[in-house]
């Protein structure tokens, strides 16, 4: 509800990489009769719990039309129920001593909380309550679709970045839902009603649609009865598959050029069809990762090094790789030039950098500093409740398993170079590419 749909789906993103070593997280999972699948990750360093129910629904699950609807009921929940009057939800959370937020990306919807262990089944019994007993009044409705309108102008019309960002995507994604804004459109966002936002509601939010994730003091044995209170009492519904367009396949290039009045700095990003976790062709996203690290993660990587320290063309330059997807993701670079570097010449730079990957210019000797690296980061994901909580959730609801997860290090620690080789001969190949120049008006460009 609160939090920032673009800035959610970046550091998701950066998380899902260190999903921990074997025996790190060390999850207890079970289901409940009605089909609520639970994972309890015990942390006893404070007297705290991360709760977080999780949705298998998201953009690309949006009715024909109705583009952002899922965010849209993701901020209605919080409207209230019959115990729960209006606006009260994060109120009752924050005088328990809590805090509490909600997101929507394209494959999930996820609701959370922060709050001490004596507190847990008092926001599990909330939470339960808004599962099936959502109220909504016409003028909550309306007055919320006006909030998403302004979040829209304010974070996406009036963010060049943004802008480029959302038209890369359509750009990229030929027929499949992916193409769409998280946020949605603003002429379909001006169309959604409270019939729709009910009508969705009750299709996805069920039980045995959503997965219970809950990190900290406390274990699974005490967990279990508070979710067959709260949770449990709540029956299964039929919900439909996630039936979701194709991708056809990609044959050419495609540039997009977005000039705007308030870019000052131009930039440049380049975005190739990849394979997700969950996609065939699924098990080169290990070596992807490890691809994506080597080139674009941080001050120490190959195109950090070229760009910026090197031969000083770029003010920052990287690349990540999005495997956490319900169906292909994307592979992306990006580059901006420092003052007084064309664009042109950084593009070029940067094309010079990708042939060498292309060309198999990666020695055995980088494979193993990065994925030493990568093993030894994913030791301090433990330390963030919220970020074991998320890890686990993006998991499973994008077709992953809790010992996907767990089996995470294994499987980089087994990424060869060959396999890192072959992932970039495949995957950056510019037929399924979208190229995307952020710069600035002509009348600018021309001083």
């Amino acid at each position: 509800m609160k939090t920032g749909i673009w800035s959610v789906v970046a550091v998701l993103a950066a998380t899902a990489p260190a999903a921990g070593a074997a025996g790190l997280f060390n999850p207890t999972t079970f289901t409940l009769d009605n089909g609520m699948q639970v994972v309890v990750v015990e942390n006893r360093r404070a007297p705290v719990v991360a709760h977080w129910v999780w949705y298998k629904v998201g953009t690309a699950d949006s009715p024909v039309g109705k583009s952002g609807l899922p965010h849209y009921v993701e901020h209605l929940m919080f409207k209230g129920t019959e115990k729960i009057p209006p606006g009260e939800f994060s109120k009752i959370v924050a005088r328990l001593g809590g805090n509490d937020n909600a997101m929507t990306s394209y494959d999930f919807t996820a609701y959370f909380q922060m709050i001490a262990r004596d507190r847990l089944e008092t926001v599990m019994e909330m939470e339960a309550d808004r599962m099936v007993n959502l109220r909504l009044a016409e003028e909550d409705s309306v007055t919320e679709r006006d909030v998403i309108l302004e979040e829209r102008r304010s974070r996406v019309d009036n963010e060049p970045a943004s802008l480029l960002g959302e038209r890369l995507a359509a750009v990229q994604y030929l027929n499949h839902p992916y193409r769409l804004p998280v946020i949605g459109w603003l002429h379909e966002i001006e169309s959604f009603t409270r019939e729709d936002a009910l009508a969705f509601y009750r299709t996805w939010y069920a039980p045995n649609n959503a997965i219970l994730v809950v990190v900290g003091d406390i274990t699974a044995e005490e967990l279990r009865p508070l979710a067959e209170r709260t949770y449990g009492r709540i029956p299964a519904r039929p919900v439909p598959p996630r039936n979701r367009l194709k991708e056809p396949p990609q044959a050419s290039e495609r540039v997009v050029e977005l000039r705007h009045e308030r870019v000052r700095q131009p930039s440049l990003s380049i975005s190739y069809l990849a394979p997700s976790y969950n996609t065939e062709g699924g098990d080169r996203a290990y070596a992807l990762e490890v691809l994506a690290e080597l080139f674009g993660s941080g001050t120490t990587s190959r195109l950090y090094r070229a760009l910026v320290v090197d031969r000083g063309l770029a003010a920052g330059a990287g690349a990540f790789y999005r495997g956490s997807s319900l169906d292909q993701t994307t592979f992306r670079i990006y580059a901006t030039p420092r003052p007084g570097v064309t664009l042109e010449e950084l593009e070029a730079a940067l094309d010079e950098e990708i042939a060498k990957l292309i060309a198999g210019e990666i020695t055995e000797e980088e494979v193993a500093r990065v994925k030493k690296r990568m093993l030894a980061e994913a030791t301090y994901a433990r330390d963030s409740l919220s970020g074991v909580a998320r890890i686990f959730g993006v998991a499973l609801t994008t077709g992953q398993t809790v010992a996907d997860v767990e089996a995470w290090p294994e499987r980089i620690e087994a990424v060869t170079l060959e396999e890192v080789k072959a992932a970039a001969r495949e995957v950056l190949n510019p037929e399924q590419s979208v190229r995307g120049r952020l710069l600035p008006p002509l009348r600018e460009a021309r001083k």
